[in-house]
């Protein structure tokens, strides 16, 4: 009976309803996807809704009664524990990010690469460690705030400079933001957990926090070995070793700017979306020898 007089009682106001609730829950899940939140908020939620059921089959009066003061509780906990994706996406808002594409434009995007791989050619070299990380979808805020502030243009110079081993500045990563500009550097990066990097070669800590940085982030992060002067590309917890110029130049371009998800705007997501719902719409080598 409830459901037919709800059924009865929908209209076209009801139906803006639940299109608005809808898409404030889609632009929520844009801000926290690919980051540790999305597993935490996925982990609570399985969580909450398996009590319920439990508590409801088995008719468990307590559990009900924790329940009904737990969802309380969470909605004063969860701005606390997501208060870093609230605050990015706040930021975003309020500088108009989630409505213009902020990814550079093809010659800019070339020049990037170029600046990369030359930088890489000549780090390896002088047998320089480096670490740079490439900012995608997932906001690098937290871990610019780590180290330097420097918003400054990109060039083989500056990184050179940076990564130079007398430098204050080398012992650390340098964060390229979504707008092909150096946002930081002297940045720490998250360590990988990985069981198997302990029982595999052994990796230095620069390795490590490549891989721990494409752990938690969509990121592509460079690193150049300081004993060997070897070039690699960490992505999604693997990395790609033994590079050398053109090789790096062909993995940034078909992972940076290719098959990866690219940096868009929310307005292109949702089209994307749309086009989904309206029917219109890798292989990885072995850590070895670092």
């Amino acid at each position: 009976m409830d459901f037919l007089y709800a059924l009865q009682s929908f209209s076209l106001n009801s139906l803006l309803d639940v299109l608005i609730v809808a898409a404030v829950f889609y632009i929520a899940s844009l801000f926290i996807r690919g980051t540790q939140a999305m597993n935490l908020l996925r982990g609570l939620a399985l969580l909450i809704v398996g009590l319920a059921v439990v508590s409801a089959v088995l008719n468990l009066t307590a559990l009900q009664w924790l329940l009904t003061n737990l969802l309380t509780v969470l909605a004063i906990g969860i701005p606390v524990i997501f208060a870093p994706e609230i605050r990015r996406g706040l930021d975003r808002l309020g500088r108009a990010g989630l409505w213009f594409n902020r990814t550079p434009g093809e010659d800019q995007r070339k020049q990037l690469i170029e600046v990369l791989c030359t930088t890489a050619e000549r780090l390896s070299e002088r047998r320089h460690g480096a670490l740079v990380v490439l900012e995608r979808d997932t906001g690098m805020a937290e871990y610019e705030r780590t180290g330097v502030s420097l918003d400054s243009e990109i060039s083989p110079q500056v990184l050179l400079t940076i990564f130079w081993p007398k430098t204050e500045l080398h012992d650390g990563a340098v964060i390229v933001n979504r707008d092909g500009r150096i946002a930081a550097a002297a940045c720490v990066l998250p360590l990988s957990s990985q069981r198997s990097i302990s029982t595999g070669p052994k990796l230095g800590t620069r390795h490590r926090a490549a891989i721990g940085m494409s752990e938690v982030s969509d990121a592509l992060v460079m690193v150049v070995s300081e004993e060997t002067g070897r070039i690699s590309i960490a992505n999604a917890g693997r990395l790609i070793t033994r590079l050398d110029s053109s090789r790096l130049r062909t993995i940034l371009t078909a992972l940076y700017y290719g098959e990866s998800k690219e940096s868009t705007s929310l307005l292109q997501r949702i089209r994307e979306t749309i086009n989904v719902v309206s029917g219109r719409q890798s292989t990885q080598e072995t850590q070895k020898n670092i």
